[in-house]
Formats: structure tokens, C-alpha cells, sequence
């Protein structure tokens, strides 16, 4: 159990920091910085981020339980090369950075906007109307916060990172995976929020994704050599 453990939380860390480095998380982390304060910033994207990964994990310590452990054995391995596979082929890509970069820089902006507009038409309404037409998450929470977890929650729903770590969880401890994931998670949003878009922009996302997928071929060689836990 102990190796086990221990397999899971390198192999999670490593694949968790290769997958979000340059990922939209990333990039939404860092512009959210630029615009409001940064420990809010951090509170509301590391949050949804641990979310996210403790479910991911559970979802994968739950599959054998409900198909066999070797069936899941084997999508995880099919999952692997196929992540594998897909970040070498992202990281030939041309201009696969810029373009992630530009679509996440156009969403935020548009919202911006739409926050900015909405908050000049009420700025003349009543303070006290404006108190009960809050709704009951923004009573607790600040705003900033909810729309760094939502955004960052929502960004990372579907994608290979969360699929990937679900896939671990199947086959590693999944305690290691989570703890691999949430220390990976809280290293790279940490470096957007600091480091902000000059960080963001000048990471070489080619060979992010090129190290991604040489590690997911090397976990999918992993699991199609070892053999399924009864």
C-alpha cells in the first residue's frame, strides 16, 4: 500500500503539472489575477481545482466497483495512449498557445464587459433592493470568488486532465492520486496568479504538451505491461 501510495502521488504530480501548465485554467488564473486580487484569485481557482480532483479520484476508485478491474484496467491503459497521442499531436500544433491564450483572454473580456455594463445601469438603484436581490452564494462568498471557482470548474469539466486523473484513480491509490493532483494544482495555479500573463505567455506550451504526451505513453506502456489487480 505504501508503494502504492507513493506511485500514485509522483505519477499524479507529474502528470498534473504537465497537463495545466499553458492549460485555460492557467491562462484564466493568471488574467483573473491581473484584474482583482490575487488571494481571492488563488482561493476561488485552487478550490475548484481540489474539487475537481477529489472527484475526478473518486470517480475512479468507484469504476472497478462498477465494471471489472480488468475491463477498467484496460480503458485506463487505451486512455493513456490516447492522451498520449493527442498532446504530441497538440504540441505540433502551430500557434496552439496563442490561440487557447486569445480564447480565454476574449471570454473574460466579454464578461468584464457584461459585469461593467451591469453594474452602471444598478448603480442608481437602492442599496438596501440591491442587499435582497443578491442571491445566497454571493451573501457568503465574495463575487471574485465565485466566478474564479465557476469559470475554473466549468474549464476543467471534460477535460484530459480530469479524464486522465480519473484513469489513474483506477489503477494507483487513489489517496496518492489526490494528494499528487492538489499539490500539482496548487504549484501551477500559484505561478499563473504570481506570475500573471507575462508568465503565462512565455512558457513553451510545445513542449508542455510534448512532455505531457511522452508521460502518458509511458504510463499507457505501464499499465498494458502490468497486469490488472484481481
Amino acid at each position: 500500500m505504501g508503494l502504492s501510495l507513493v506511485e500514485g502521488f509522483t505519477k499524479s504530480l507529474a502528470m498534473t503539472v504537465l497537463s495545466e501548465i499553458g492549460d485555460k485554467t492557467f491562462f484564466t488564473a493568471a488574467i483573473l489575477a491581473m484584474r482583482h486580487p490575487r488571494r481571492i484569485v488563488l482561493s476561488g481557482c485552487l478550490t475548484a481545482l481540489i474539487v475537481m480532483t477529489i472527484l475526478s479520484a473518486s470517480l475512479g476508485w468507484a469504476a472497478p466497483n462498477l465494471i471489472s478491474r480488468k475491463w477498467a484496467h484496460h480503458v485506463t491503459t487505451v486512455l493513456f495512449f490516447g492522451f498520449g497521442f493527442w498532446s504530441l499531436w497538440e504540441g505540433f500544433k502551430e500557434d496552439g498557445e496563442a490561440e487557447e491564450l486569445a480564447e480565454v483572454e476574449a471570454k473574460l473580456d466579454a464578461d468584464w464587459k457584461a459585469e461593467k455594463g451591469e453594474a452602471k445601469s444598478n448603480s442608481k438603484g437602492n442599496d438596501d433592493l440591491k442587499k435582497q436581490q443578491r442571491s445566497f452564494l454571493t451573501q457568503f462568498f465574495s463575487p471574485i470568488f465565485l466566478k474564479a471557482f465557476s469559470v475554473t470548474f466549468f474549464g476543467e469539466w471534460g477535460d484530459k486532465s480530469q479524464l486522465a486523473t480519473i484513469g489513474l484513480a483506477t489503477d494507483e491509490n487513489p489517496f496518492g492520486v489526490v494528494l499528487g493532483g492538489i499539490l500539482g494544482q496548487a504549484l501551477c495555479t500559484t505561478a499563473a496568479v504570481l506570475g500573471g500573463k507575462s508568465l503565462a505567455s512565455q512558457i513553451s506550451e510545445k513542449m508542455v504538451a510534448l512532455s505531457g504526451g511522452v508521460l502518458f505513453l509511458i504510463f499507457g506502456l505501464s499499465s498494458f505491461l502490468s497486469e490488472a489487480e484481481p
